[in-house]
C-alpha cells in the first residue's frame, strides 16, 4: 500500500503572499472553462444563435458567484443545518472550509437563470452551452482535494495496488483514493462523453439533461468508495448523503432529456 505524499498546501510564496494549490486548481478550472467555452460557441448552430466569447466570459463571472454562494449555503443546509442554525454568522466564514457540490450546482443554476433573463435567452439554451465545459473544472477540484489529502476514501483491501494511507484521517488504515476516482469519473469520463454528445445539434435541454444524468450516476458510483462525512455517516439503505442528493439529479436529467426529445419531435 502507498502513503499519501503529504503535499505542502502552499504551492509557492511571494513575500507574505501565499498561493495555495487549491486556489491554483480553481484558476485552472476557470481557464479551462473559458478555453472550452470559446471553442464551443464557434460551432455553427451556436454562432448563428448569436453566442460569442464575451458571453462565455460573462457566464464565468455569474458562475463563480453562484458556485461560491450556493456551495456554501448548500453545505450549511444539506450537511450541518443544526450547527449553522445555532451559528448563522459562520455561514459567511468560507475560509473555514465546507462546500457542497449539489449546493454549488443550485447556485450556478440560479446564476444562469439571471444571465438568461438579462440576455433574453431561454434558461436551457444557456445551460446547454455550458454543460460540456463544466466537468474539467470538477476534475481540477478533485485534484485539489487529493493534494490537500481531504475527502479520502473508505477502507480498502491492503493488497489493492493503489490503496493509500491518508495520515490526515488520523489512522494508518489503507483507503481508496476516492478523489482520483471522482477525478476520472465525474471529471474526465463525463467530459469526454458530454463533449462528444454535444458536438452535434441537440434538442434544447438534452445536453443539460445528459449532464445531470452523467454526473449523478458517476457521483453515485464514486460514493461507494468515498468515506461518508463523520458527522453524518450512512443514511437510509446504507447510502451516503451524496448518493441521496444524486438520485434527484438523475431523475431530473432523465425527465429533462425525454421532455426535450418529445418537444422536438412534436415541433417537426
Amino acid at each position: 500500500m502507498r502513503v499519501h505524499p503529504q503535499f505542502d498546501p502552499v504551492a509557492f510564496a511571494i513575500g507574505p503572499l501565499q498561493v495555495h494549490w487549491y486556489g491554483l486548481t480553481y484558476l485552472v478550472a476557470f481557464g479551462l472553462f473559458l478555453l472550452l467555452g470559446a471553442r464551443r460557441v464557434r460551432y455553427p448552430w451556436l454562432a448563428e444563435a448569436g453566442w460569442t466569447r464575451r458571453d462565455i466570459e460573462d457566464l464565468l463571472f455569474y458562475g463563480v458567484v453562484g458556485v461560491i454562494v450556493g456551495g456554501r449555503l448548500g453545505y450549511a443546509l444539506f450537511y450541518k443545518p443544526g450547527y449553522y442554525a445555532a451559528h448563522p454568522l459562520e455561514v459567511l466564514a468560507v475560509w473555514q472550509g465546507g462546500m457542497s457540490f449539489h449546493g454549488g450546482l443550485l447556485g450556478v443554476l440560479v446564476a444562469m437563470a439571471l444571465f438568461a433573463r438579462r440576455r433574453g435567452r431561454s434558461f436551457l439554451q444557456v445551460t446547454d452551452v455550458i454543460a460540456p465545459c463544466v466537468p474539467t473544472g470538477l476534475a481540477s477540484g478533485r485534484i485539489g482535494n487529493f493534494i490537500n489529502g481531504e475527502l479520502w476514501g473508505r477502507a480498502a483491501d491492503p493488497s489493492l495496488p493503489w490503496a493509500m494511507v491518508f495520515p490526515q484521517s488520523g489512522s494508518d488504515v489503507p483507503r481508496h483514493p476516492s478523489q482520483l476516482y471522482q477525478f476520472g469519473l465525474e471529471g474526465l469520463l463525463l467530459f469526454v462523453l458530454l463533449w462528444v454528445y454535444a458536438a452535434k445539434p441537440r434538442a434544447t435541454g438534452q445536453v443539460s439533461g445528459a449532464f445531470l444524468v452523467g454526473y449523478g450516476v458517476f457521483r453515485f458510483i464514486a460514493e461507494f468508495f468515498r468515506e461518508p462525512d463523520s458527522f453524518l455517516g450512512l443514511r437510509a439503505f446504507d447510502l451516503s448523503q451524496g448518493q441521496w442528493l444524486s438520485l434527484p439529479m438523475i431523475a431530473a436529467g432523465v425527465w429533462m432529456w425525454l421532455w426535450a426529445a418529445r418537444r422536438a419531435q412534436s415541433s417537426r
